[in-house]
């Protein structure tokens, strides 16, 4: 039987019930598992497996689509994870160039390996351009923070071809916004820190892959490198999933709300969200995603405009973080690294009443406006 995404996030990972024992079951925090005669079972050592982790890599797997999932101490790790066990001295890897920032930092690492790196943009499927001999090709769609988006199906099978694996940073997206490895991927990679578990007080990232040998690869890294999880966040985690569509149906229509009153605003430009029919990436998004997501991107007549604008709201917090119930913003070039205006503000809408936060968001820009 073909179930909602609500029934599935809801559902997703937990055990069947049993009489008088929890719902979810509780952490289990230890470091190591009584083990008499052979070094073998489920659960040996606590760094190489955890019952928590277990039933959440069940869950997020489910969500996933089907799929073997490892999930690690942060977004970062699950990225290091894929890049590092699958290149080696010689491979060529190719890279969107408008990717997350902390990614990017990942080529020196990967040349001082002996690695090659190549680097487009996501718009446009300039990978498709960069593809000979290669052995990975990262894809982030929609990306972060200039939310473009590329075809994964068209570059996914043009990559086989060549002989490429791909992995896509579905962070943005989450598994219920889009499945990559339903559109030819062979990892699906995320920051869980985000809309995944959506009230920003953990850390935590995962990789899916439906190819076990690869899935092996992935938790032998963690192992070796130790990029665990603590059981607590894990089952933070898995008890935040139950909420998810709840969480993204009403975020994206924050996004997409918000989205559609800036248009009317004079002050802002270079307006990018997905959702909108003539935003640039819509066309392609809308064939491979389901939602839409919680991020607006705009940019301000400057850096004193947006920093006015961020200390007049009133329900937003500045933060660097997106895909939260709060919402949140910031001015992306404060950090540097990002090819983007100095007044670019990243805004990742929250679960707050529509109509209260585009009010907040409109009479900042009036403030912002007045007080120059």
């Amino acid at each position: 039987m073909e179930i909602g995404d609500g029934t599935l996030a809801v559902g997703a990972g937990r055990p069947e019930a049993e009489r008088y024992a929890p719902p979810l079951p509780g952490p289990v925090f230890a470091a190591y598992y009584h083990l008499p005669g052979e070094a073998a079972g489920p659960y040996t050592y606590g760094r190489d497996a955890n019952p928590t982790w277990t039933l959440l890599e069940q869950a997020i797997g489910e969500l996933e689509g089907g799929a073997e999932t490892t999930v690690f101490a942060s977004g970062m790790a699950a990225v290091s994870a894929v890049l590092l066990s699958q290149v080696k001295a010689g491979d060529v890897v190719v890279m969107p160039d408008d990717c997350y920032m902390a990614t990017r930092m990942l080529r020196e690492r990967l040349e001082s390996y002996g690695a090659r790196v190549r680097m487009g943009p996501t718009a446009g499927d300039a990978q498709l351009g960069l593809l000979d001999g290669a052995r990975l090709v990262w894809l982030e769609t929609p990306s972060n923070p200039n939310l473009d988006v590329c075809d994964i199906r068209r570059i996914a099978d043009a990559a086989h071809a060549a002989g490429a694996l791909v992995a896509v940073d579905n962070t943005l997206a989450t598994p219920l916004g889009q499945r990559p490895l339903d559109l030819g991927a062979d990892f699906s990679v995320a920051s869980d820190t985000k809309a995944l578990t959506g009230h920003g007080d953990l850390l935590l990232g995962h990789v899916a892959t439906r190819d076990a040998e690869l899935a092996e690869d992935v938790r032998l890294w963690r192992k070796t490198v130790g990029a665990i999880p603590g059981p607590m966040e894990a089952w933070l985690a898995h008890r935040s999933l139950a909420t998810l569509q709840l969480r993204l149906d009403r975020q994206a229509a924050n996004a997409l709300a918000l989205a559609r009153a800036l248009r009317e605003r004079p002050e802002v430009a270079g307006l990018r969200h997905p959702g909108l029919p003539d935003d640039p990436a819509h066309a392609t998004a809308a064939r491979q995603m389901t939602r839409f997501g919680c991020v607006v991107s705009f940019t301000l007549p400057d850096e004193a405009f947006a920093e006015r604008f961020l200390g007049a709201l009133r329900l937003v917090t500045q933060a660097t973080s997106f895909g939260g119930v709060h919402s949140s913003a910031e001015r992306r070039g404060r950090w540097g690294g990002d090819a983007v205006p100095p007044g670019f503000v990243r805004f990742s809408a929250g679960i707050e009443d529509t109509g209260d936060l585009v009010t907040d968001v409109l009479r900042a820009l009036e403030t912002a406006r007045k007080t120059r």
